[in-house]
């Protein structure tokens, strides 16, 4: 009780906080919030929440809103480390600022309200990533500055409490109908991210600013049976089916939560020594590939290589020496750092623990097969430096994308048939359209189009029959029930076999009334040259491969441009669609594909 569980010093023990910074780390908060003192606090107009619905713009409203956050993070992790009461004016402007906020929830989730708008309803408070956050962040400044805040005048802290008591606390004891709590699930439906990351949120406030033993025990009930969901959701494999890049904000996220509900508990409540966590936890270090890319399924990208730190503090929790050396692997010898951006919990972690990560001896080794039986993902890799991924799934994951049965190829570290990713988020991206946006399509992933048709969204839509054969490094799966019925298919089995400098694909199907000619796509940047018959040469950042197909295929290429910051920082100006069309129509056949 009494936030006896806080394992940093108090803003007050000057030595406490001297021996756990560096002299380093120190000047560059200090010098960082510095660079606050004169920040002018961004005001958030109603046009800029009403935006959301007019356009479908989010980041008019969340750019202001983000650099609010920052600022007051900076500024409190500033003062923690110098302690001289410099940074403590701007640090009570923001908070006063926040306070004064209707709500800190993102425009793009405040139409869960029950207007369904978009600007803020001063009559109810939902939690969303955005407030949760914001909650979580003022919460501690709550706990490490009250006194001080006193001092200058009580109201402060008595406006901070109060406001957080109405945005956080009670809406979550009050309100169970929150999609991510999921205590209303039903079969079909996802839990995702939102769920361990806003009960890490609440969990953070909770054990922050409630002292009274009975309430704050049933608040932390209330979370325990909120995350027992997300982790009953996820696959035992403990594979992250919303894409690697998401991985720090699902299985990071829950780790942040079991983290604080460990500390919260004195260690009597702690789920590290559960096989699962641990596969949860070692799926960021398997799906990297090298130099940065990491396997890139839904709406993760293919760039992003994780956060250290996060991945230092999960290994240790769950003593996975894999993690804990894949994420000093990642530094590349750099000194770790703190961030300065708006997850304060993150931040207070990395003032802990850095000086162990700097300390870890580097390595990434991990198995030429790793097999996720459950969420159909397959990653091998050979001596030669190929990498392949593959998945078989279903049309309704977590951020789905309709892609069963597809792949991504890596030579040397370098991606050369690729997953695009997902453009930046609108209101389109999570409504009836999102289907409509190309990256989310099934014909611009490296898949076939069978009999005119492309996979369609839906939890019936799904691979059948996938196996992995971990000692010869072959995949296969019947993607035939990713497709409509119009497809006619009876079965299309895909298989990937990957050899020393070589990867074999092969399409064994039937199809009951073939009424259009099969296509079959695959994805590429670089340079590309179709122009010799039955041989499609390839060459990405000093990578050259050649797809061989066989002679009743005509080849066609597609120049897709890339005018959205969020792809085109991965891949450029531009990527290719290659198209095989087969010649002729046919109900049975045999394709084989040989990548070398």
């Amino acid at each position: 009780m009494n936030q006896a569980w806080v394992p940093y010093p108090d803003y007050a023990d000057r030595a406490g906080w001297d021996s756990l910074l560096t002299e380093q780390d120190k000047g560059i908060l200090i010098r960082a919030g510095e660079r606050m003192l004169d920040y002018k606090w961004q005001v958030i107009r109603a046009t800029d929440y009403i935006e959301y619905e007019r356009s479908g713009e989010r980041n008019i409203m969340q750019e202001p809103y983000e650099a609010n956050r920052k600022a007051i993070n900076t500024l409190m992790l500033a003062e923690l480390a110098e302690g001289k009461g410099r940074f403590i004016d701007q640090l009570v402007n923001g908070i006063f600022y926040s306070c004064e906020m209707t709500s800190w929830v993102l425009s793009a989730h405040l139409p869960r309200q029950s207007t369904h708008r978009s600007l803020p309803d001063f009559r109810e408070q939902i939690i969303d990533l955005g407030s949760g956050a914001y909650g979580s962040m003022l919460a501690w400044a709550y706990y490490f500055f009250h006194d001080t805040f006193d001092q200058i005048n009580p109201s402060i802290s008595t406006y901070l409490r109060a406001t957080l008591q109405e945005r956080i606390l009670d809406p979550y004891m009050n309100n169970d109908r929150e999609w991510w709590m999921a205590f209303y699930w039903q079969p079909g439906e996802i839990i995702n991210n939102w769920n361990p990351w806003c009960n890490s949120n609440v969990l953070q406030c909770y054990l922050l600013l409630e002292n009274d033993r009975e309430k704050l025990t049933d608040a932390v009930w209330r979370t325990m049976l909120s995350v027992d969901k997300f982790i009953n959701f996820v696959k035992a494999d403990g594979a992250c089916e919303e894409g690697t890049s998401y991985w720090g904000h699902a299985a990071g996220k829950m780790y942040d939560y079991l983290q604080i509900l460990s500390d919260g508990t004195n260690g009597k409540v702690s789920l590290f020594q559960e096989p699962m966590i641990r596969r949860m936890g070692e799926y960021i270090s398997r799906s990297y590939v090298g130099n940065g890319w990491v396997v890139n399924f839904a709406d993760a990208s293919a760039k992003g290589g994780g956060d250290a730190p996060l991945i230092y503090r999960y290994g240790r929790a769950v003593g996975s020496t894999e993690m804990m050396q894949f994420a000093a692997y990642l530094l590349n010898g750099k000194k770790p750092s703190i961030p300065l951006g708006n997850d304060t919990f993150r931040s207070l972690q990395c003032i802990l623990l850095n000086k162990e990560l700097q300390a870890t001896t580097p390595a990434h080794d991990i198995p030429a097969c790793t097999w996720y039986p459950e969420t159909e993902f397959c990653y091998m890799s050979n001596k030669n430096g190929w990498f392949l991924a593959a998945k078989g799934g279903f049309n309704n994951e977590s951020h789905n994308h309709n892609d069963v049965g597809t792949f991504s190829l890596y030579v040397n570290t370098v991606p050369v048939l690729i997953d695009a990713g997902v453009g930046t988020y609108t209101r389109q991206t999570f409504s009836n359209e999102r289907y409509s946006i190309w990256t989310m399509q099934s014909d611009y992933h490296n898949l076939p189009i069978i009999n005119g048709c492309s996979q369609q969204f839906g939890q019936e839509y799904k691979a059948g029959n996938v196996t992995c054969n971990e000692k010869k490094l072959i995949f296969s799966a019947d993607i035939a029930k990713a497709y409509p019925q119009d497809a006619h298919v009876k079965n299309w089995n895909r298989s990937y076999r990957l050899e020393d400098k070589k990867l074999i694909i092969n399409d064994i199907f039937t199809i009951e009334n073939a009424q259009s000619p099969n296509r079959i796509n695959f994805l590429t940047w670089g340079k590309v040259d179709i122009s010799t018959p039955c041989r499609i040469t390839i060459e990405v950042l000093e990578q050259k491969v050649t797809l061989e197909y066989p002679a009743y295929f005509e080849a066609s290429l597609e120049k897709v441009i890339l005018t959205d910051p969020r792809l085109s920082n991965v891949w450029g100006s531009e990527i290719y669609r290659i198209t095989l069309i087969d010649k002729n129509l046919r109900s049975k056949g045999n394709y084989e594909f040989i990548v070398k």
